[in-house]
């Protein structure tokens, strides 16, 4: 599943500029002799200031780097899971695309992505990168993708709530039970207020479960990603604290079947106390819910065993030649890949444009290069950080665990689920979890 997005919100494209994404790379070579490659997830031009940024860091690149010739796509979802497999089996994917980590070994299977094992020497940054992200796009030790960015979930809370319960905001809770408590105080409050609240349709409650599943030391799939591990201890803590804390403590409110966008409105309108998400929703609560900085706080995931991360990257078209993967990877390393700088990571430009700056996430490198990012961030910082200081130490306890294979498919049996324990008092949990394991078995089976 993918998060929010990045730091800034687009919207949708037209259909012109579908079909401009649809197109593929017409060749190597320009006609003056320049490699030419094609990239998407150019923010299209709706999405002003993006686009502006984008824009120019292409430019600079091509200034940079005069015998390339950068050939941008704009698309917004920057990948369609519609559309997706379709571009690769008919040819149509860019020199250089953008993916979900979810997508790595799925195109590695179908024979689709070059192996850049052999050019990733080449990019200077490359050894920087956590090896966590660089670990989820190799494959049978093979490289085959790059990642650009990355996030993990967390408990986001309202402190002017927690304050007005009579909860410290300074001490957020570490553990299920400890959420369970603060909710039931928070829904307390009355008026319409809910303590936590949780998603249940368009497979964005099967998300959450396996996240939550995460957090309890589970699993959705065994190692081998052969068979469901979802009934167990671990699955059945999951959800009888989601049915207790809807029917017992009534804490979660009588409206359910909700989406992020559910959560997000009622988060900025004050009246959430707590939901499950990732740092990239705090803009969008006070840009376009109506939040204020100074009251949203995100803390490390509950449970103290795990969190779910995600991401995305870029990977290579099969027929992209040597040249153009040497060119491309210098186009990831220029735009995304050095910290401070580039598309994600000049600062003190996002600062300019009223971007927010200081977010604990994307961390997408280590040593002395995230030393060196972590300073231009803190130095153009714009945010009230120090809401965010128990998410960044926490998150150094937790396992950090990507999405199930076949993830899609798997949450969609597990929000019928979540949302049966949300909407029926006397759901059975016990068959639920039997069901959906079978479920799972057989969609394994399939694969």
């Amino acid at each position: 599943m993918r998060s929010t997005g990045i730091r800034r919100t687009l919207v949708a494209l037209s259909v012109g500029a579908l079909a401009l994404t649809a197109c593929g790379s017409g060749g190597d070579e320009a006609a003056d002799g320049k490699t030419r490659i094609t990239v998407n997830c150019m923010p299209p031009k709706s999405a002003k200031v993006d686009r502006q940024f984008f824009e120019e860091d292409v430019a600079a690149f091509e200034k940079k780097n005069p015998d390339i010739d950068v050939v941008p796509h704009d698309a917004f979802p920057c990948q369609d899971p519609k559309t997706f497999d379709a571009k690769l089996a008919g040819g149509q994917m860019e020199d250089v695309f953008y993916t979900y980590f979810t997508d790595a070994r799925h195109v590695v299977d179908i024979n689709q992505a070059a192996d850049l094992t052999p050019y990733v020497k080449e990019l200077k940054s490359y050894s920087t990168i956590q090896q966590q992200l660089r670990d989820i796009y190799t494959v049978d030790g093979k490289i085959y993708g790059i990642p650009r960015t990355g996030y993990s979930m967390g408990l986001i809370y309202n402190r002017a709530l927690f304050e007005k319960a009579g909860l410290d905001p300074d001490d957020p809770p570490a553990t299920w039970e400890e959420v369970r408590a603060a909710a039931k105080r928070i829904a307390a409050l009355g008026d319409g207020t809910v303590g936590y609240a949780d998603y249940s349709a368009q497979n964005q409650g099967g998300w959450h479960f396996t996240a939550e599943l995460y957090s309890q030391g589970g699993d959705v799939v065994n190692e081998d990603g052969t068979q469901a591990t979802v009934d167990t201890p671990e699955g059945r803590a999951v959800l009888r604290t989601l049915h207790d804390m809807r029917w017992t403590d009534e804490s979660m409110g009588s409206k359910q079947l909700l989406v992020i966008n559910d959560a997000q409105q009622m988060m900025g309108s004050g009246k959430l106390g707590m939901y499950l998400a990732a740092p990239d929703n705090i803009p969008i609560l006070v840009k376009e819910k109506g939040a204020e900085y100074k009251d949203i706080a995100i803390a490390p995931m509950p449970g103290g065993k795990a969190t779910l991360v995600g991401g995305d990257g870029y990977m290579f078209s099969k027929k992209a030649t040597p040249e153009q993967i040497r060119a491309g990877l210098k186009w990831l390393d220029h735009m995304f890949l050095t910290p401070g700088d580039g598309f994600l990571g000049d600062y003190a430009r996002a600062k300019q444009n009223d971007a927010p700056v200081g977010l604990p996430e994307p961390r997408l490198f280590t040593g002395a290069a995230d030393a060196r990012d972590q300073q231009a961030k803190k130095a153009n910082a714009n945010v009230p950080v120090e809401n965010y200081q128990a998410f960044l130490d926490g998150n150094q306890k937790l396992e950090m665990k990507i999405e199930p294979p076949h993830a899609q498919q798997l949450y969609s049996v597990l929000d019928g689920v979540v949302s049966a324990v949300l909407t029926k008092e006397d759901a059975d949990i016990d068959r639920l979890l039997k069901d959906a394991s079978g479920k799972i078995d057989g969609i394994l089976a399939r694969s």
